[in-house]
């Protein structure tokens, strides 16, 4: 199964779900409508300290994927944070689709990042062990339903 990880700027959320839902097995990818063209420090040094291999991390457009030889996504999750007043993108044809919404951590002032990436880490996690710890025989839109409301 292929899960693209959309936000608008791919530099934070998505990169730290994309790292996330990899490390429990899924394959993943994460992409932006509007990438910021670099990872936020931040999110590097989080997924770094927890373990996480961010060599190939990099903050890129969805175009990547809109192409005929990009694989196939099975779902495309979005986690722009719908309190910050944020357009989402959407990811059109026949993907199952759900929203992760999460408040963007990179907005948050320098002295608070940390905080504000823990939060959203803590957030995406248990999301996603959510997601992955349910039946596999359950329709794969309601498992990414009922993880995305998972506080």
């Amino acid at each position: 199964m292929n899960i693209l990880v959309l936000c608008t700027g791919n530099s934070a959320r998505s990169i730290l779900l994309e790292h996330i839902l990899r490390a429990r097995g899924v394959t993943a990818f994460s992409a932006g409508s509007q990438p910021t063209g670099v990872v936020h420090p931040q999110s590097i040094r989080l997924l770094t300290t927890r373990g996480y291999d961010v060599a190939a991390a990099r903050s890129k457009s969805w175009d990547e994927f809109g192409v005929s030889d990009a694989p196939v996504m099975d779902a495309v999750i979005t986690v722009c944070g719908s309190a910050a007043g944020e357009v989402c993108p959407v990811w059109p044809g026949a993907p199952v689709r759900a929203h992760w919404g999460v408040d963007d951590p990179a907005k948050a002032a320098e002295p608070d990042w940390e905080d504000a990436f823990q939060t959203a880490y803590d957030i995406l996690s248990r999301r996603a062990d959510a997601f992955v710890a349910m039946d596999a025989s359950m329709p794969l839109k309601d498992r990414l339903e009922q993880a995305g409301r998972i506080a």
